[in-house]
């Protein structure tokens, strides 16, 4: 019998055998897949309704915009800032922290607490408006067709619209948008506290308009439940 047989093994192999350095390597390369390639999202509210419920799970591709940048109909998940209103992270309390990490590795639960989902009107250097005589939002002009929107406010050329007194909630703009930001709004237009929320009146501060910045990445698909699989 060859002695070789009863050689110790070399350190490395006893290392990279042991469980527990297999474990901490999954969880290495979950974390780099979550921060770079591919993160599941938990939808807080009801504002991006019919196309997202409340309590669905979304995968965001945090590729997607590697090499190009959001375009108007793409629903993006981003990091808010100040300006949004949001309340600051409970980080005093270690089960809430514990809670929120998981969530924000599952998707099972709350994500981080200045992320919100939104679909994309228009982009940088693009001036956003609502309405034409159709009532709908125009991008540089031209009126998009927005099949996804539900509760839109009222709207009736002559009797509800954007010269009419009272006027129609669905109005705002013209808005130039600001460089590395996007004009945001949710699919159920009247219950999202979205770009336009604090705009839709005949006379606004520019500091109304709220800002999409730090975009985390594209929302390609509802991963939960099971019964609402689908692309986005």
């Amino acid at each position: 019998m060859s002695t070789d047989e009863h050689a110790p093994r070399p350190l490395w192999r006893r290392v990279t055998g042991s469980f527990w350095f297999q474990l901490a390597a999954a969880f290495v390369a979950t974390g780099l897949v979550l921060s770079f390639v591919a993160k599941p999202y938990w939808v807080p509210s009801g504002s991006m309704e019919q196309t997202l419920q409340p309590g669905d799970r979304i995968l965001v591709n945090r590729l997607a915009y590697v090499g190009s940048t959001p375009t108007t109909g793409d629903v993006i998940v981003f990091d808010a800032d100040a300006a949004w209103g949001l309340p600051a992270p409970d980080s005093d309390d270690p089960v809430r922290t514990a809670l929120r990490w998981l969530g924000e590795v599952t998707g099972f639960g709350p994500s981080g607490p200045h992320t919100l989902v939104k679909r994309v009107i228009a982009g940088p250097g693009q001036t956003a408006q609502c309405c034409d005589e159709q009532g709908r939002v125009t991008v540089d002009g031209v009126g998009l067709d927005e099949p996804y929107v539900t509760n839109d406010f009222a709207f009736e050329p002559g009797t509800i619209d954007c010269e009419s007194e009272p006027r129609s909630g669905r109005c705002f703009g013209p808005v130039v948008v600001p460089d590395q930001s996007y004009l945001v709004l949710g699919d159920n237009r009247t219950g999202s506290a979205d770009s336009a929320h604090r705009c839709r009146a005949a006379e606004v501060s520019p500091s109304c308009w709220r800002w999409a910045g730090n975009v985390v990445g594209k929302s390609v698909a509802v991963i939960w439940p099971i019964g609402r699989w689908s692309g986005l």
